[in-house]
């Protein structure tokens, strides 16, 4: 487990996880959370909110708010990043 902040206006790049399954819970500020094969669904996130993202579904979280947003992660990945794909294909389809 880890805590992640997101700054306002930051994002991660499109990823999955390969194998291994993440549970988020939002301690405080908003954010949108992109899922899908092509991102093509969109869930927007606050505080007390539970994002479950099965093993190698696509994801891109963004924060577009004005207050960081900040989470609690688990992965079933001990190594958390080892598990990582990035996804540049998908970048451009999630708005800046």
């Amino acid at each position: 487990m880890h805590l992640l902040t997101v700054p306002p206006g930051g994002r991660a790049k499109a990823h999955k996880h390969a194998t291994h399954e993440t549970a988020i819970y939002v301690i405080s500020g908003r954010a949108k959370m992109y899922w899908g094969e092509r991102l093509e669904h969109c869930m927007e996130t606050g505080p007390g909110d539970m994002i479950y993202i099965p093993a190698d579904v696509p994801h891109l979280p963004l924060n577009d708010g004005d207050e960081p947003a900040v989470a609690v992660i688990a992965r079933t990945d001990p190594h958390e990043q080892e598990s990582v794909v990035l996804l540049p294909e998908l970048e451009a389809l999630v708005p800046a």
